[in-house]
């Protein structure tokens, strides 16, 4: 298993990640989204990484977090 070394925080969404994004992107001053598709928004805040997770309604947002390694497998 090759791992990038790159660990960020996973917030769960229930279907408003994009918009959840362009809000966390418009109270930072350095922000930007830089990735977006159905399921998963990623976006970065001073260098820093997350991903916004449309996981449905299942469970709530609070302050709970996950954290995500990305590795080949």
């Amino acid at each position: 298993m090759k791992l990038n070394h790159s660990i960020y925080p996973c917030l769960w969404m229930d279907g408003n990640a994009k918009e959840a994004a362009a809000f966390y992107c418009s109270i930072f001053s350095n922000a930007t989204i830089t990735s977006v598709n159905p399921l998963v928004v990623m976006i970065e805040i001073n260098g820093a990484k997350f991903m916004l997770l449309n996981g449905g309604p299942k469970y709530k947002f609070n302050e709970a977090v996950s954290f995500v390694i990305n590795c080949d497998s």
